[in-house]
């Protein structure tokens, strides 16, 4: 008798088909078969999904020894590289975490909240108002430029225009969907071709090439850097260079390059979407944005704020899930899983578990506050889980609580339409369906203290 959870029988190809809403699809899969259920998609393993916390916790106890998490991605990112974080597995990956830790957690980014704000302000004076404009656009501006002075830490005013340039084009081009529906052996031969490589218009060869265009940035700031022997940076290429192992080595200049472009494929992109996500649920809930104001303007704590963005991860998680290849059989809620079976603990299920979070539907901060805040923070997982539970969430944090404070000090928004936004599929994230349309006014001058109080301080990563 079979073991195997129940699930689609639709051949491969359409269920392929039905993710692009796979909010819907995976919702409709959880009523008919429960929380947990097995589906196939083209170019991927059978997979095993899964759609509550404690089944979730299941999968990631096999994260020490029991699953490769690492070689389910590296196929469909190589241009970051045999050092990544993302694409690594075992001791390597083990070594480049605690390697790139400390530069992400703690004191390391204690003096980032003003930078960031700095940022922030920079690109909200460019903001139109009194007419609709795409606020994700301005996020992944905002983001993009974090990245650029307290990750990649480069000075030279020209090499920072043509490295923001190329990171845009690396970012957009490696997120075309056409890269995730390419055969895998194809898009290896695309990649690697001569006769791929002429081709300009494929997703391929504007990713490697953009990609070699960064590479020759980054190594040349590489060199100039361990030239200048600055133990006082406080970026994070610059505690790289100063990061030794257990046996004290340092890390290569490929090393620290596979990192670089981890923490932009990692962050940029989701982070920019979560602030879209946050502005565009607070201009449709008044009461949720009143009293943030309110809070904010007491200056007493950011409580309240943390409660709203981590609602906002809920409600709008960026990404659907993350998967972990089984080395080994896994019994999961009552089922038997083979080795080479894909498990994943998909969070857009997750943070929709009714017995977590009541209501579920509803955007309701009060939920992380309070005598529910331990329940719901339990159930709580848009920074992943287990061993590889995401090492810049700290930092992705703080971003998120500053700019947003940032955003509502300088500008009063409001939606263009009404109407909710629809969850769409971008790469490997959701975005807002028409990108977070707002229009912007002038913020009356009573809410001028809201940066002139603390900002967000430093709060421990969970799993840290």
């Amino acid at each position: 008798m079979s073991l195997l959870p129940p699930g689609s029988r639709q051949p491969a190809l359409l269920q392929t088909m039905r993710m692009r809403d796979p909010v819907h699809y995976f919702a409709s899969l959880r009523r008919r078969y429960g929380p947990v259920f097995r589906m196939q998609l083209i170019g991927f393993p059978p997979q095993v999904v899964v759609s509550t916390a404690e089944l979730a916790a299941e999968i990631y106890s096999t994260d020490g020894d029991g699953n490769r998490a690492g070689a389910l991605r590296a196929g469909y990112v190589p241009w970051l590289g045999d050092y990544s974080l993302f694409t690594n597995d075992g001791e390597p990956w083990w070594r480049h975490r605690k390697l790139l830790s400390p530069a992400l957690h703690g004191r390391s980014i204690a003096n980032y909240p003003d930078l960031i704000a700095e940022i922030a302000a920079e690109d909200i004076r460019t903001w139109p108002l009194g007419r609709p404009f795409a606020l994700q656009e301005h996020m992944q501006a905002i983001t993009l430029e974090v990245t650029l002075r307290l990750v990649f830490g480069i000075r030279d005013v020209t090499q920072l225009a043509r490295l923001r340039a190329l990171l845009l084009t690396l970012s957009k081009a490696s997120g075309s969907p056409l890269l995730f529906l390419m055969p895998a052996r194809l898009r290896a031969w695309a990649e690697k071709s001569p006769l791929a490589m002429r081709v300009p218009v494929l997703p391929t060869t504007r990713t490697m090439k953009a990609s070699a265009a960064v590479d020759e940035i980054l190594f040349a700031e590489l060199a100039r850097r361990r030239d200048e022997e600055d133990s006082g940076a406080t970026d994070v290429l610059g505690r790289l260079l100063q990061a030794r192992d257990d046996q004290g080595r340092s890390m290569s200049d490929q090393e620290i390059r596979d990192e670089l472009l981890t923490l932009l494929e990692a962050g940029l992109e989701t982070t920019a979407t979560g602030l879209s996500w946050a502005f565009e649920r607070l201009m449709r809930a008044p009461d949720v944005l009143r009293r943030l104001l309110e809070e904010l303007e007491r200056g007493e704590d950011d409580s309240y704020l943390e409660a709203v963005v981590k609602e906002v991860l809920r409600l709008r998680p960026v990404i659907t899930g993350s998967g972990r290849l089984l080395d080994k059989p896994l019994r999961l809620g009552g089922y038997e899983i083979p080795a080479g079976w894909v498990a994943i603990p998909m969070f857009s299920l997750i943070h929709q578990d009714s017995e977590a979070y009541p209501d579920p539907e509803e955007f309701r901060p009060e939920r992380f506050l309070g005598e529910g805040a331990q329940a719901a923070q339990k159930s709580f997982l848009p920074f992943g889980g287990g061993r590889r539970y995401c090492v810049g969430a700290q930092l992705a944090m703080m971003e998120l609580k500053v700019i947003i404070r940032e955003v509502l000090r300088r500008v009063e928004l409001t939606a263009a339409d009404p109407a909710p936004e629809a969850q769409r599929m971008w790469h490997v994230t959701l975005v807002p369906g028409k990108r977070a349309v707002a229009v912007a006014r002038e913020q009356p001058l009573n809410r001028a203290s809201l940066s002139e109080e603390p900002r967000c301080p430093v709060h421990p990563a969970p799993s840290e």
